[in-house]
């Protein structure tokens, strides 16, 4: 489709003519790359193009957790990866949600620092024994980037007191909240109209071509020409640049009625953070299930199967809210970007294309650094 089919005069000339930088997804990364180019140089002329009527991939269809890794995930890590290399990621994801938090304001994203938890069923005494044996190296290892002391305590007096079913252990982190990713969502959007930024929604980018000295953009609604471009599509990079090491991760996602009495407060995670719910307006949201079929969750394609429902269920009825049986108000899935590597990838695709991509689920604590990197590498280049 060429530009004369596509746009009018107008359209043309007030939308898609003189554009400096173009920016792929209206995600977290890609809304923070936008401001970041606007704050060091305002003359630039920024526009977004956005495939979907909201941001696609997992920006508005997270867990809302302002979270860097339970205990088990940075045992994990450890076992793929140096002491300094768990040491930075954790730093990253930290200095990432502080940014967050200074950009957007707490009240406007809906943040609570009411802590963390992570769960060992009765049937994990094994994997309970090796976060305790870790528990004080991992507090005096990410105490020189927190800050505080204590990050990981013992909290087995608190099983009882939230009633979950068939759990043995638990570990508390004080340091760890949850905000509220549609607000932060609205926010963000809002600070990039007042900037001056266009965001164009619905918006699909089908293929990337270099010519006479600018970067041509085909897409669903037409033909854009830029000098720079930012990739910020996350797990759907590799749909562009099948070489980059981003493989779809599903996370699917259900939120209960309101429960009269709800005792949880704060984040929780088990089963090294494959699962994980929290409170919210009085319902219990839950979401995972991805590691029951890795193969079948690496997809593009939003939805449900009825494996990952049935065990959500089961683990909502029996784990969470024993014998409590409450009604499920909302079912969703969001889409992720996983990779070999434990770092996002922000890089030169080729010339004046970059990306920032493959957040390995931890969005909400990386975006904002990710989308702040990238822009600092395009300006350099």
């Amino acid at each position: 489709m060429g530009l004369e089919a596509a746009f009018s005069y107008w359209e043309r000339t007030a939308f898609v003519d003189h554009t400096d930088v173009i920016i792929i997804g209206s995600g977290i990364v890609g809304l923070s790359a936008a401001l970041h180019l606007k704050r060091k140089q305002p003359g630039l002329k920024i526009t977004v193009l956005e495939r979907g009527f909201l941001p696609s991939g997992a920006s508005t269809k997270n867990a809302g957790f302002a979270c860097f890794g339970t205990l088990s995930e940075q045992i994990a890590y450890s076992k793929r990866s140096s002491e300094s290399e768990v040491l930075h990621l954790v730093d990253y994801k930290w200095r990432g949600l502080q940014r967050l938090r200074e950009n957007l304001g707490d009240s406007n994203i809906g943040y609570h620092q009411y802590g963390g938890y992570e769960l060992f069923m009765d049937n994990e005494a094994e994997a309970a024994e090796e976060s305790l044996d870790k528990l004080t190296y991992f507090n005096n290892l990410l105490k020189q980037v927190i800050g505080g002391a204590d990050i990981y305590a013992v909290a087995d007096a608190k099983i009882a007191e939230f009633g979950f079913g068939k759990i043995s252990r638990m570990i508390y982190n004080p340091y760890e909240g949850q905000i509220h990713t549609g607000k932060m969502m609205r926010t963000l959007l809002q600070r990039t109209y007042d900037a001056g930024i266009l965001v164009l929604n619905n918006c699909s980018v089908e293929a990337i071509n270099q010519e006479g000295g600018y970067i041509h953009l085909h897409t669903s609604q037409g033909n854009f020409k830029t000098a720079g471009v930012i990739l910020a599509t996350n797990a759907f990079a590799a749909q562009l640049y099948p070489g980059l090491d981003v493989i779809p991760g599903r996370g699917q996602v259900l939120v209960s009625k309101p429960i009269p009495g709800l005792k949880l407060k704060g984040t929780y995670h088990f089963n090294e953070g494959y699962y994980y719910f929290r409170n919210i307006d009085g319902r219990v949201l839950f979401g995972g299930g991805r590691n029951i079929d890795f193969k079948q969750e690496e997809t593009w394609d939003f939805g449900h199967t009825e494996k990952v429902k049935a065990e959500l269920t089961t683990y909502l009825n029996e784990i969470i809210l024993p014998g409590q049986y409450p009604q499920i108000d909302y079912w969703w899935s969001g889409i992720m970007g996983f990779g070999q590597e434990i770092h996002p990838i922000v890089k030169e695709v080729q010339p004046n294309v970059f990306c920032a991509v493959r957040c390995n689920g931890m969005g909400v604590a990386m975006g904002s650094l990710v989308g702040e990197e990238v822009a600092d590498l395009a300006l350099r280049r």
